[in-house]
């Protein structure tokens, strides 16, 4: 919940637009402002002050603890031109906060924190847990001093600067294998370290907690929570492994709901994952046994739980001990395979305003950036300082393709970037084609060029549509040619990909032809090039006027149906066919 805080009228009218935008998650409070600030701050997990920064750091100062408990306060001023992300930046979340607010109030995001303002990554915002001397190691990072990164998992991370360099390499026991980078100096800037061990960190140094454990679980029926919990608790630390590095516990279906496994992923704050007990029969373990098979239908819960999606039996099946009486609960920890990440970023038609905000998250998430060299231009400014960049010309989609995922599958955070919808004749596809199961792959959708010419035309997209590729390098004509065809005789919209080039100059004229065949001579047609670029132009012209050699690749031609009009110089398609047009006496609306 969002706790709002006014003192005056312009507050007050400011703090009710935040209300309305967020109805489900925003609550005013009123009364006298130091009581109402006390009460939002210790109820709320983010709090909004429309009041003077001075003011508000008053109020504050003797409700502050610490920035791991603390919500996130953002403070607006009287105009509400700045939204200032006062206390709790990355912990409370007051810079996410803030820019929430000034993206409703049309204000300007204020934010302060050092690796926000150049843009490297901090140290407590990267989705772990970290250990450590987080402040000292940052300065260093910001300061440009050499930092080691010592990473006994491969696990993926956005891009850090580059004097943050490979120092010693520990393997996962903790021993120490290959040599330092000379340009580490370790122990001179600072250490951060990957690990799901329980090391204590170091000074200078941070640990980062993936998460890379899964532990499986099971219990008898009724077994005490505390019973679960305990056990799972002893076998990390007799394992010498992070309880921050959990992930999630695992069982079987039939003890979803078991109160004390229940209660045990509670209390390690992360999912409950079940399985079908057919499906963990089939995983092979160390350990089986007739009693869980007799139970509920597997030789093996915890052991085959933690194993079934693959992993390193780190503690085999292990039994509580309470005393007096008989075990009723088994746990075992696997180390799950590290996983690259393979984010398919569509970028839109080119201007930046249509770049969304997923696509920006995910292109300074990656630490690896691959694509065509004239796209990486586009979007060079939205990248973390540190982020490798493999750039090739036209004509190499399969080769950016291997490459994208080869470097995920070397355990990296990548960006493979398209333009327009990355699975819109873009790059989704071909990656897709060479990624499997060894990688998490994320979509981000763009905006294609038909939806951005369309836009720009009026609404010919209002009824059933469909685009075609007009390019025969990949697909033969006869195929196309079908395409086309179906697509005349079905009275769709149909916007052409590709339509001509200077090696391919007939295919057009031959589709609007079978289009034509169909179509009446007067059915609109919109053209644009280079749409929501700065060198864009669109005109409407008919089935018959269209001229193809004045089209080109950096074109898309959108072709209207039986029902489409032109309608004060916009192309409309009607959502239904129930049109009358001017002629036959109706309004066309």
């Amino acid at each position: 919940m969002i706790g709002l805080v006014s003192a005056t009228a312009a507050g007050a009218r400011a703090s009710a637009r935040l209300a309305e935008a967020w109805p489900a998650r925003a609550r005013v409070y009123e009364g006298p402002v130091a009581d109402a600030v006390r009460r939002a701050f210790g109820e709320c997990s983010g709090v909004v002050c429309f009041l003077a920064a001075g003011a508000t750091v008053r109020l504050l100062a003797p409700l502050l603890g610490d920035k791991e408990s603390d919500p996130g306060v953002v403070c607006v001023d009287e105009a509400s031109r700045y939204a200032v992300a006062l206390v709790g930046g990355h912990g409370g979340g007051a810079n996410a906060l803030a820019r929430e607010v000034a993206e409703v109030l049309g204000a300007e995001a204020v934010v302060t924190t050092a690796t926000d303002a150049v843009s490297v990554p901090g140290l407590d915002t990267l989705g772990f847990p970290v250990e450590g001397d987080v402040a000292g190691v940052s300065r260093a990072v910001l300061d440009g001093e050499p930092v080691a990164l010592e990473a006994e998992l491969a696990w993926p991370l956005p891009a850090l600067p580059d004097h943050v360099r490979p120092g010693h390499v520990r393997s996962a026991d903790g021993g120490r294998t290959g040599a330092p980078q000379e340009a580490s100096q370790e122990g001179r800037g600072g250490v951060i370290r990957v690990s799901d061990r329980a090391v204590e960190p170091g000074a200078g140094e941070v640990v980062l907690r993936p998460p890379s454990l899964v532990v499986g679980v099971g219990a008898s029926k009724d077994a005490p929570a505390e019973e679960v919990t305990g056990l799972v608790r002893e076998a990390l630390r007799d394992a010498g492994l992070s309880a921050l590095s959990v992930a999630e516990l695992a069982t079987v279906d039939a003890k979803a709901d078991e109160p004390g496994i229940v209660a045990a992923a509670e209390a390690f704050g992360v999912p409950l994952v079940t399985y079908a007990a057919d499906e963990l029969a089939a995983v092979t373990v160390p350990n089986p046994s007739d009693a869980p098979l007799d139970a509920v239908g597997t030789p093996s819960v915890a052991e085959a739980a933690a194993l079934v999606r693959g992993g390193e039996l780190l503690v085999p099946k292990r039994k509580s001990a309470p005393e007096g009486r008989a075990a009723m609960a088994t746990c075992a920890v696997v180390r799950r395979p590290a996983r690259g990440r393979l984010a398919v970023v569509g970028l839109g038609p080119g201007a930046r305003d249509l770049v969304t905000p997923r696509a920006r998250d995910e292109l300074r998430r990656a630490s690896v950036l691959v694509g065509l060299d004239q796209y990486v231009d586009q979007i060079r400014d939205l990248l973390r300082p540190g982020t490798r960049i493999l750039e090739s010309g036209l004509g190499a989609e399969e080769e950016r393709a291997r490459t994208a995922v080869d470097e995920a599958r070397k355990g990296q955070a990548v960006a493979l970037i398209g333009s327009g919808d990355a699975g819109v004749y873009a790059m989704a596809s071909p990656a897709l084609a060479e990624a499997g199961a060894d990688i998490d792959v994320v979509g981000v959708p763009g905006v294609t060029a038909a939806l951005a010419a369309g836009a720009i035309l009026g609404a010919p997209l209002g009824h059933d549509h469909v685009s075609i590729s007009l390019s025969d390098l990949h697909t033969p004509w006869e195929v196309i040619e079908r395409r086309v065809r179906a697509a005349a005789e079905s009275d769709l919209v149909v916007t052409f990909y590709n339509p001509r080039s200077r090696g391919r100059d007939w295919q057009l004229p031959k589709a609007l032809g079978i289009l034509a065949g169909h179509r009446a001579a007067h059915t609109p047609v919109g053209v644009v090039r280079n749409a929501s670029r700065a060198d864009e132009s669109s005109r409407l012209t008919t089935l018959a006027a269209l001229d193809p050699a004045t089209v080109d690749m950096m074109t898309v031609v959108t072709v209207g149906n039986t029902a489409t009009r032109e309608i004060a110089g916009r192309m409309v398609t009607p959502r239904g066919y129930r049109w009358q047009s001017p002629a036959d006496g109706g309004q066309g609306k």
